[in-house]
């Protein structure tokens, strides 16, 4: 059941991180601590510096339901409390109500929007806000231990901070619930997450054992430190043509094609994630990559592909047999 991935970093160190699964003992909660370190050791070492590890607790969410009177409808509630950075507070208190919670409940959440201090206050805040719910205070008391070991051992350019809209993963998760954000000069979704479980590997027939782990988004970091110049040039070969990115089933359609001309020595990428087709353009052209391919609706339905060239602009529909012809 273990499984490894290895890092070798700038500063010639390599990392081990073991997969979620294969970390369980007794010790389990002061894994989350060390997790954190890690992160902030790879991330300094790669020198890719002001990241940000939000932090939550599972217990922390299903108390806060719990106080608004909406223990059966955790998911609408944490789904609409995610996007409070994004709709804002009024947005939010009306897509709860549109769930079906109640005013009063929701009205009990206002010391929640405007959640402010450093870590430990926020969580005397919490304590306050939580103190009828056995299940939040439990959760509560789980994150004061992780920040009080944070703080002990110290962070070497990463920042710890409370993000109590945060709820990644809550059909497994069971308590941390960890998510990395990049430096705020880039924009870009999350590069990294995990968090705490109970029983999940009880699926795999094992049962009853606990743990805890975090993941590395490579594609994103990547592109991140791309972003902020971490790169050498030599590292940054160019690849003659750019697959945009337009979602799931597209991306799947223009992998099929990029396996086949890479088969046949010609150097394309994808970009990694669905992001606003204008970033996708400016990424190839900050990268000197030639060509874009545009795989859409129409063009997987006619099996053809959009191909633009970024210096002219010219544009073209063709098959896979002229695709390959033009690019090699």
């Amino acid at each position: 059941m273990k499984k490894a991935l290895k890092l070798q970093t700038n500063g010639n160190k390599l990392y081990k991180v073991v997969s979620a699964h294969s970390i369980t003992n007794l010790m389990i909660e002061d894994y989350a601590p060390r997790f954190i370190q890690l992160y902030d050791d790879v991330f300094s070492d790669l020198k890719l510096e002001g990241i940000t590890i939000k932090i939550n607790n599972r217990k922390i969410l299903a108390g806060i339901a719990e106080l608004i009177g909406a223990q059966d409808k955790l998911i609408d509630f944490t789904v609409a409390l995610d996007k409070l950075d994004k709709i804002g507070e009024v947005k939010v208190k009306e897509e709860m109500l549109n769930k079906g919670i109640a005013l009063e409940g929701i009205s009990k959440l206002e010391p929640l929007f405007n959640l402010t201090g450093n870590f430990p206050e926020q969580l005397e805040t919490l304590k306050t806000i939580l103190s009828s719910s056995t299940e939040g205070i439990k959760g509560v008391q789980e994150l004061e231990f992780i920040a009080s070991s944070v703080a002990t051992v110290g962070l070497k350019t990463a920042k710890l901070q409370m993000d109590v809209t945060l709820a990644r993963g809550l059909n497994y998760y069971t308590g941390a619930i960890f998510e990395v954000a990049a430096p705020e000069s880039v924009q870009m979704g999350s590069i990294g997450g995990g968090g705490r479980y109970d029983d999940l590997t009880g699926i795999f027939g094992l049962k009853n054992m606990s743990g805890v782990g975090i993941s590395f988004g490579l594609d994103r970091i990547a592109l991140v430190m791309e972003e902020v110049g971490l790169f050498p040039d030599a590292v940054l070969a160019t690849s003659k043509a750019l697959f945009l990115n337009f979602g799931d089933k597209e991306a799947l359609y223009a992998m099929k094609a990029i396996g086949k001309l890479r088969q046949k020595g010609i150097k394309v990428e994808l970009y990694p994630d669905k992001s606003k087709i204008d970033k996708q353009f400016k990424h190839a052209d900050r990268r000197g990559i030639p060509f874009a391919v545009i795989v859409g609706e129409s063009e997987m339905q006619r099996e053809e592909f959009g191909l633009k060239n970024l210096a002219t602009g010219e544009q073209q529909k063709v098959d896979f047999a002229t695709l390959v012809t033009l690019l090699q």
